[in-house]
């Protein structure tokens, strides 16, 4: 059997794809796992945990993002200066104030990124927009507009309509 599939060179190539946050209704951990994916590229079929082959994700109308419950008040991001009593708190609404929900939701896909070397490089291509416009319109291919369609699962997978 040839280890060839097809063009790999098409499937080793950077897509760009958008998200609009304001169209989008799914909340902050769902939308960051599906973000998530494509900086792997585990949508793709030359998926390889070593191998950084996933595309690029411009999100915009970042200030529309949806959390459940209270976490708005009640999440707590925390960090550690290594000194003692250098324990550092923020809120998430305290850190949408400081720094805007993008932050936030980099945080989010942060987390669900594997920890390695290519964890920061994945995150470059991350590209989060606080309103609708980006300075990367011309280079988006593609646009998340159905829940489904961004959720980047098989057909196979997909439920039958």
């Amino acid at each position: 059997m040839s280890n060839i599939v097809g063009k790999s060179r098409l499937a080793y190539a950077r897509v760009w794809h958008q998200v609009d946050i304001g169209q989008d209704t799914r909340t902050l951990g769902r939308l960051a796992s599906s973000i998530a994916i494509t900086l792997m590229g585990k949508h793709k079929p030359v998926y390889h945990p070593g191998a950084d082959c996933g595309d690029y994700v411009v999100v915009t109308n970042c200030n529309m993002l949806n959390v459940s419950g209270r976490k708005l008040d009640a999440k707590v991001y925390r960090k550690h200066t290594q000194q003692p009593g250098g324990l550092r708190e923020i809120t998430m609404k305290r850190l949408a104030e400081k720094q805007g929900f993008g932050e936030i939701l980099r945080k989010a896909v942060s987390g669900m990124l594997p920890k390695n070397r290519l964890r920061k490089l994945r995150l470059d291509r991350l590209k989060t927009f606080e309103g609708p416009h980006s300075t990367y319109k011309m280079n988006v291919i593609k646009y998340w507009a159905d829940p489904l369609e961004a959720s980047n699962f098989s057909p196979a997978m997909t439920p039958k309509k």
